[in-house]
């Protein structure tokens, strides 16, 4: 009964404490980072509130939801070896993933949260340079995930620009949907890479697009045709 009366009166301390807002800035690093996505900003109250909410919901939760089906289908698809060396290549794969983005916004919200400190006003610039060094520091470093990740944004960020630059009128909008161009052209490009410059592309791309118009041309019997993308190893006994 005693052990239930102070459980009791803890829980209701921390929940007390919880919603102080002189706390809010230590809970929502402590909170984010649990979850993936933290700022360090100790010394801020109220400004947090928002912010805390929104990072407490994401990071590695979210890095595990992108990238664990990935790396499965990743793995298993292209990756010889054990069922156990597979298995330990996608937890790997998931925690560097999750891990990165954690890294990432505890940094850019901080140092988003420092700046609005410093100047007193949130300014658009802010973001650009608190994203700037939270990328060179957490995916700066050249490796398959970093280099996904990074070439993943790129293409947002090319289509996102476009799109701006026809709003703010310094491209003229376009008479017809320029998408079936757009789509020409970038399957041209990377196929015509693929089959004459492969070692250019990112090694993932290069499995995947071995996988279809490579593999597709080479069968044996109606097993490494119909049912598996190779024959299967016959194994033979001494």
């Amino acid at each position: 009964m005693a052990r239930a009366d102070l459980f009791k009166t803890l829980l209701y301390t921390m929940n007390s404490i919880l919603q102080q807002k002189k706390y809010k800035a230590a809970f929502a690093v402590l909170k984010g980072f649990r979850n993936g996505a933290v700022r360090l900003e100790f010394y801020i109250s109220i400004n947090v509130t928002v912010i805390a909410k929104h990072i407490a919901n994401h990071s590695y939760r979210y890095g595990a939801k992108i990238r664990a089906p990935h790396a499965l289908v990743m793995t298993f698809l292209f990756r010889s070896g054990s069922l156990k060396s597979k298995l330990k290549a996608i937890a790997q794969a998931t925690y560097m993933h999750s891990r990165n983005l954690a890294y990432f916004v505890f940094t850019y919200k901080g140092l988003q949260a420092l700046q609005e400190h410093i100047q007193g006003k949130s300014l658009p610039y802010h973001s650009f340079l608190a994203a700037c060094l939270g990328g060179w520091l957490v995916f700066g470093d050249n490796n398959n995930i970093n280099s996904q990740i990074n070439m993943y944004l790129l293409s947002r960020i090319l289509f996102a620009l476009s799109r701006l630059a026809v709003e703010k009128g310094y491209v003229p909008q376009p008479k017809k949907d320029p998408f079936p161009l757009f789509a020409a052209i970038v399957w041209g490009v990377v196929l015509w890479l693929f089959e004459y410059y492969p070692h250019t592309l990112q090694p993932s791309l290069q499995s995947s697009m071995t996988y279809l118009y490579h593999d597709s041309n080479v069968w044996h019997d109606i097993s490494d045709f119909l049912i598996y993308n190779k024959p299967l190893e016959r194994v033979t006994f001494q």
